[in-house]
């Protein structure tokens, strides 16, 4: 199907043997460089064909370097042939084992197993892996089937699932730390070995899912045609996806049983294969397989070359993260995902209430019955009770927490509701945009780099770092005209590299670490009344500044020559509108953490509600983050006291799950 290839090949390209040989010759310098530094290179080849452990040396090479070097290509192979059958079986180039979820879920049923049954692991950590990795890509099917599995629905749907399984993983992270912290290296994706044991596992089970991945290959060639053909050749095409479907799995689950999470091996290898011409199913296995075995393998040797005794404490993981971001952000615009129409507009689900302003009345008279209940009813040693407000002792530890969130709810609220008008996508927000990652980035940096950090100094990194995100989604979307499956891919690709530094950071072993996941987690714990006065009257003079933008909000979404005929200047409009959303993510940021769902879930839930112009949408969006927030805080508190969980992560939990409940019923 060359007119439906996602990659062209162009006259005189590189071709994927090419491809792959020439990123193979870093690979084989790296190697003999690293076989000499071990003693020799016919030295080392002899220990692995005739051991003799005469010296701590050739322990060393045989059982630690050799079975590195192989699991690293089993794996990044496997990876490769895992993200070629999903995005066959799906007819999507935006599918992987980490964009769908597969990679998160086959990692957090591993940690659930390792702190509530660990017996279970005695069975095979692959099978419990797999099953994890099986019901979150059921679940993204579930989401997705009503949409015919659509590209866009399936991506946004693995977004979801990731970021709502990544919320469960941190919550048990944050709860049992001690038991979990030798997971987070490995769970990052480490390739470090102290045997053939990994190896040994790997090799059998990825033969098998090659061996069945060609008995296939003429079945799901089938899939290249369109639903009503496939029928007509008597092709079950539930069965069919199914079984490709579950063999991707199982790979997946395998490979995350053995070495945690990789990252985007499984998106980049069959995506470059594709941009240098292997269009048929059979070369695109064959070179993805090839390519995604040399481009892990690669990335190891070069983690080990520079990083040296270090690397063991390095995720490999979470390298191929940050060098796979670059990589897929230059992708990105070669990349034809749609016939370059522009989106929908964001209303397209709305229906327009005939009162916004008496809504807005019994959102405002709700907000503030929640926030008394979260300022006077709680639990004691004697259960619950109310407060008196003349209990100014606890009050005083309320208020703040009660201030904070309702303040990171508006602001997160206006900004997801601005980019998804300012991009006419209803799907875009700070968190799945990436903004709230590209923040987060710079503020940990800024934890760990600077000495002593202050509030304001942190406020200005996390804004820069969200500024150039944007600046990073309007320079590669500019030209296609902001499609929602570019937008999303970017923001895959800027979360990624987000999560890779995260995980660097918490590997290290810096006691700083617990802290950061503290944050990450959104927690309001730590909000004095001085810090939740100054947050408020930021997102206070924050809402203020945006009302008089609401016009260009009106007008933007119907398209640059409607808004251009209007009036309305697109670079200065798009400029201030999108620092004004890196102000507000920057701000929200620091206060409860990246992983909330409130700039993508409040402004859908006030479209639905019936705020439909830009004045009211923000208006409505702001008072349903802030509800949503005080609620998420007073919960947190209550649920499991004494103990608590933090507000961003309940928002998380909450958020998740009424939005894939809406998506579901798209």
């Amino acid at each position: 199907m060359p007119g439906n290839a996602p990659w062209a090949k162009k006259r005189g390209g590189v071709s994927p043997g090419t491809a792959c040989l020439l990123l193979s010759l870093p690979l084989a310098v790296l190697v003999i460089l690293g076989l000499q530094a071990q003693g020799g290179v016919i030295d080392a080849i002899s220990v692995l064909i005739t051991p003799t452990f005469a010296d701590p040396q050739e322990l060393l090479l045989y059982f630690a370097w050799w079975p590195r070097l192989v699991v690293a290509l089993l794996a990044g192979g496997g990876l490769g042939l895992a993200g070629v059958l999903m995005q066959q079986v799906l007819r999507n180039p935006l599918a992987s084992p980490t964009t769908l979820g597969v990679a998160s879920g086959a990692n957090l049923a591993l940690m659930v197993a390792t702190v509530l049954t660990p017996g279970l692991l005695v069975i095979g950590r692959e099978w419990i892996a797999l099953a994890g990795g099986a019901l979150a890509v059921g679940l993204v099917f579930l989401l997705s089937w009503r949409r015919g599995l659509s590209p866009i629905v399936v991506v946004l749907a693995g977004l979801v699932v990731n970021l709502y399984l990544g919320a469960l993983a941190t919550a048990l992270l944050l709860f049992n730390h001690e038991t979990l912290a030798g997971l987070l290296i490995w769970g990052a994706g480490s390739l470090a070995q102290n045997g053939w044991d990994g190896a040994a596992m790997l090799a059998p089970r990825l033969a098998i899912g090659t061996v069945l991945a060609w008995w296939l290959l003429r079945p799901l060639a089938v899939l290249e045609l369109d639903d009503a053909s496939a029928k007509s050749l008597g092709v079950s095409l539930s069965g069919l996806r199914f079984a490709g479907m579950g063999l991707a799995v199982f790979l997946t689950g395998s490979i995350v049983s053995v070495v945690g999470i990789i990252g985007f091996i499984g998106l980049a290898a069959p995506n470059i294969v594709r941009m240098a011409g292997a269009r048929r199913l059979g070369a695109r296995l064959v070179w993805s397989t090839l390519l995604g075995a040399v481009l892990l393998a690669t990335t190891d040797q070069l983690l080990q070359f520079f990083s040296g005794a270090t690397a063991a404490f390095i995720p490999t993981g979470a390298i191929t993260g940050a060098l796979g971001a670059p990589l897929l952000l230059w992708l990105i615009p070669r990349l034809r995902l749609s016939s370059g129409q522009p989106p929908k507009g964001a209303g397209v689900f709305a229906t327009r209430h005939p009162a916004p302003g008496r809504l807005a009345v019994k959102l405002s008279l709700g907000l503030v019955v929640l926030a008394l209940l979260g300022l006077l009813l709680g639990q004691g040693v004697d259960g619950w009770y109310w407060l008196a407000p003349t209990q100014w002792e606890v009050v005083e530890w309320r208020l703040p927490r009660v201030l904070a969130a309702a303040a990171s709810g508006i602001m997160l609220a206006m900004a997801g509701t601005i980019l998804q008008r300012l991009s006419a996508n209803p799907m875009a927000s700070p968190e799945v945009l990436g903004v709230s990652g590209g923040c987060a980035i710079a503020l940990i940096l800024g934890i760990y780099l600077l000495p002593s950090p202050t509030q304001p100094l942190l406020v200005a990194m996390g804004t820069l770092g969200a500024m150039i995100t944007l600046l990073v989604l309007v320079g590669i979307n500019r030209k296609s005209g902001f499609v929602p499956e570019r937008l999303l891919l970017t923001g895959v690709a800027i979360t990624a590299l987000f999560d890779a530094v995260r995980n660097v950071m918490l590997a290290g072993g810096d006691p700083r670490g617990q802290q950061v996941i503290a944050w990450l987690a959104g927690s309001t714990y730590y909000v004095d009344v001085t810090s939740a006065l100054w947050i408020g009257a930021i997102a206070a003079f924050l809402t203020v500044l945006i009302l008089p933008f609401t016009r260009w909000l009106d007008i933007l979404p119907l398209g640059a020559p409607t808004a251009q005929a209007l009036g309305v200047t697109l670079n200065r409009a798009r400029l201030v509108l999108l620092l004004l959303v890196a102000l507000l993510t920057a701000c929200a940021t620091l206060v409860v953490g990246p992983l909330s769902f409130i700039g993508l879930l409040a402004p859908h839930m006030a479209r639905l509600a019936g705020f439909s112009r830009a004045r009211h949408h923000l208006v409505g969006a702001a008072l349903i983050g802030m509800l949503l927030m005080v609620l998420a805080d007073w919960v947190g508190r209550q649920v499991i006291f004494p103990y608590e969980i933090p507000a961003g992560l309940v928002a998380s939990l909450i958020g998740g799950a009424y939005f894939m409940w809406g998506l579901r019923r798209l």
